[in-house]
């Protein structure tokens, strides 16, 4: 759980409506209330502080199942590419690393099979063409295997011409750009650059033995809908892809926890989701005024840089931004964002049903987490879009 001095005296002293607040809650609840989810865990701050926090259900920690509390630890899994993606933001502003850059300039080993032209900006855009590259998690720390891996990898489209999501290899990428051009660990540089600065002690990309008895357990709920049920109800047939339940699942397995998955294997509270969106409201300023970013960079990070490229699946605009999507239109639930927020809502939602932004205008930022991976596509979206609503609605 985030330090004292993260939490507001009361939700009124922030601006946020407690009547608001209640109801927000009473949703976040409902699916650990009916025994659909063991556990859920909610933040929503503003101002820099949290305006109110809670945990409901119950959790498993390697067989001994517990209350989950507020400082039960959960896998974010792709919520965490905004963390590992803000790593990059502070080496583009430093100048160490460009978005124009060709990747293989800086990682010959990359530059095979006509990967020699991808940039650092189509890695965090998603259009850079090798959405299905595989890459074993445990290899990551064996850098000769590493290193072959990005030799092998080849092309499935050519690089900026079409959108489609990379759950896990372009970061991969991305923690290897970190390393080379900051000469640290990309998992040290996030602690020591971003976690550290932050005041949030309980955010990790990698955490360590000592703290794996905190972390929920991950476990799949609900049953899968047959193609008939889903078409009933205009919802798209998603084509298998590598977010499989063994994948979540594997974050179980103590040595996957710690390799620290650039791309999904983020572990923190939902206090420290909606505090780091907080410090980027604020232009990059953590809580003791410490400027972590700039407020340049930030911009920067914000800006849409995918055009009129649109998302396979949906059909809708992909509104990429650097390692963020920002809300845009009235396509925003397509996005993972709800009805109420604004057009600038920015940040970066999580399999299983984890959701994390950041609104400019209200100045308000969520974090909930669960470790009940829904297996209905359609229940958890709508789970996320009733959820976000009501976040972005508190202020007032």
């Amino acid at each position: 759980m985030p330090e004292m001095h993260f939490f507001a005296e009361s939700p009124e002293t922030l601006g946020i409506d407690p009547a608001k607040l209640d109801a927000l809650f009473t949703r976040a609840e409902k699916e650990v209330r009916e025994g659909l989810l063991p556990s859920a865990q909610i933040a929503v701050a503003r101002h820099g502080k949290i305006a109110a926090m809670r945990t409901f259900g119950r959790v498993t920690h390697a067989g001994r199942e517990t209350p989950a509390t507020n400082d039960t630890l959960y896998v974010v899994f792709s919520a965490t590419k905004a963390i590992t993606s803000a790593a990059a933001w502070l080496l583009i502003e430093e100048g160490a690393l460009g978005l124009d850059a060709r990747v293989a300039e800086i990682i010959p080993e990359f530059g095979t099979n006509g990967k020699d032209v991808v940039t650092v900006e189509q890695l965090c855009t998603h259009t850079c063409g090798f959405p299905y590259a595989p890459f074993p998690l445990l290899e990551w720390d064996d850098r000769a295997a590493r290193l072959d891996r990005f030799r092998r990898w080849r092309l499935n489209w050519e690089p900026g011409t079409r959108f489609e999501y990379h759950p896990t290899a372009s970061m991969w990428v991305i923690a290897e750009l970190i390393e080379r051009c900051s000469g640290v660990e990309f998992r040290k540089f996030v602690r020591q650059r971003i976690a550290v600065p932050l005041g949030l002690p309980d955010l990790w990309v990698g955490l360590p033995p000592d703290q794996h008895g905190r972390l929920a357990d991950v476990v799949h709920v609900g049953t899968v809908p047959t193609e008939d049920e889903l078409r009933a109800i205009g919802f798209p047939i998603i084509p298998p892809g590598e977010v499989t339940e063994d994948a979540l699942q594997s974050f179980n397995d103590p040595a996957v926890r710690q390799v620290g998955v650039p791309g999904g294997g983020g572990t923190m509270t939902a206090g420290d989701l909606a505090l780091f969106y907080q410090t980027l409201l604020a232009g990059g300023r953590a809580y003791d005024g410490t400027q972590v970013w700039e407020p340049e960079t930030i911009a920067m990070a914000r800006e849409i840089r995918s055009g009129e490229l649109t998302d396979p699946i949906f059909r809708k605009r992909a509104n990429r931004a650097l390692g963020l999507i920002v809300a845009g239109d009235a396509d925003r639930n397509y996005r993972g964002f709800g009805h109420t927020g604004s057009p600038l809502m920015f940040g970066h939602n999580g399999a299983g049903g984890q959701l994390a932004w950041g609104d400019p205008v209200s100045g308000i930022s969520l974090g909930y987490c669960t470790n009940g991976c829904d297996r209905h596509p359609v229940r958890q979206a709508r789970r996320g879009v009733a959820i976000s609503s009501l976040a972005a609605a508190l202020a007032g």
